[in-house]
Parts: C-alpha cells; structure tokens; sequence
C-alpha cells in the first residue's frame, strides 16, 4: 500500500477524544488531525512525538490530515509505527492474494466485509469449491512493551471478544476460522496477548484456540512511502 500523497511531518502536541491530535507542523502552524485508531495507542501518543500526516482534500473530510505513522524507540532505535487501523484489512488482504500468507492460499475467491455472526461482518471470507468457508478477522497490533515483542489488545476491547466468541461458532458449524494478527511494528518478532490490559480478551482467546480458531501473526514493512505486509511471525497465546 503506497501512500498518494507524500506524508507531511509534524509534531504531536496531544491526542484526546479518541479521534482527534493536535499537531504542530515544521512551518510552525498548528492543525487538528483525524486519528484513526480508536485504541489506547500506549507508548505512541507521548507530547513531542515525530508524526506524518496524510493530507486530505474534498468535501467529506473535515479535518486537512489523518495521522498515519509516529516514531517510537522501543529499546533498539527510532522506527515508524502506523497507527491507521483502517489500513490492516486491505493490507492483509493484498498479502492473501499476494501468496504471503501460506496458511491462507488456495481460495478461489475474496470478499471483504461479509455479513454474518450477530450483527456482525467478517473481515475476510475466503471460498473455494470444494473447501469450507473461511472467515478472517483482522487485528491490528501496535503494542510494544519489550523489544522485539508486540502485543494485542493496547485496551479493554469488549468488541474484540465478541468476534471470537462468533468465529468459534463458525468452527462448530463446520466453517474455518482464523484470527489474523497484523504487527505494524516492523521490528515485531512476535505477537503475544497482553493479558494485563484485557484479562476478558485472554480468556476469549483462549476458548476460541480450544474450539478450533486458528492464530497467525504478520509484519508489516514501513516508511513514509508506503506499509506492506512482510511476512509472518510467531503468535503466542
């Protein structure tokens, strides 16, 4: 995934409402970015922070930029981190197809934000003739509390349990599940829970693994052109 437009740096003053950063920019100016990442974004949101924003033009933008990347130093030197959470599902999808993703080859077809569960849509359905349907739900991880270790969830997600409970169901009505944990923390050598922050998630997760859900763990690559999935990487319960 390349950006469209070249990133404008700045930097980060304060988040707050969830949605929202002021920022200040390298000509002086401040502005009010869309954050899009409803999560805690712990370690990423510290006053003083480098950060690059996407512009945005038109009409259905209210704000001129979305936050896309910070720097951050978990231990081993400054690196970009996305905090965008509307690009995993995309990026994972482009890896799918892309033959990336091995556990996840072979299905004739992908479609993305497909009804199902209670209420619910899935990521990713991947179909075959011939083979179960597959129902992927994409996380986006940008936790990190040790080198080298990312972490899922950054914050209570109460959300985030329920789709594990749904994607069991899948498995016991005879349909694969798999849950796809994308770092994008470039120097992630795995993903772990972070059982701490959400004890309900643990749980989840770990009742959804007994039923038959699956787990795969991904990078991404980074920098201010673009983000792309690099591989895979351990996912630890």
């Amino acid at each position: 995934m390349r950006f469209p437009l070249p990133l404008v740096p700045a930097t980060l003053l304060r988040r707050y409402k969830r949605f929202l950063a002021d920022v200040v920019l390298d000509d002086g100016r401040e502005v009010t970015a869309h954050v899009a990442n409803s999560g805690a974004m712990l370690g990423l949101n510290t006053p003083g922070a480098r950060v690059w924003l996407a512009p945005k033009t038109g009409p259905a933008h209210k704000l001129p930029f979305g936050w896309e990347l910070v720097e951050a130093d978990f231990g081993s030197g400054a690196e970009l981190v996305g905090v965008n959470t509307m690009h995993p599902n995309a990026l994972v999808a482009d890896a799918i197809r892309a033959g990336q993703v091995g556990a996840l080859a072979g299905y004739a077809s992908l479609r993305r934000e497909v009804k199902y569960g209670v209420n619910s849509r899935i990521d990713l359905l991947l179909e075959a003739e011939g083979r179960p349907p597959c129902y992927v739900e994409v996380k986006n991880v940008h936790l990190m509390r040790s080198p080298g270790s990312a972490e899922f969830p950054d914050c209570v997600t109460a959300r985030g349990a329920k789709h594990l409970v749904e994607l069991a169901a899948q498995v016991a009505a005879g349909h694969r599940a798999v849950m796809v944990y994308l770092s994008q923390i470039a120097s992630a050598r795995e993903i772990s829970l972070a059982r701490d922050l959400d004890p309900a998630y643990g749980r989840a997760f770990d009742l959804a693994r007994a039923a038959g859900v699956e787990a795969i763990g991904l990078v991404c690559r980074i920098d201010v052109e673009g983000i792309a999935v690099a591989g895979e990487i351990p996912m630890r319960g």
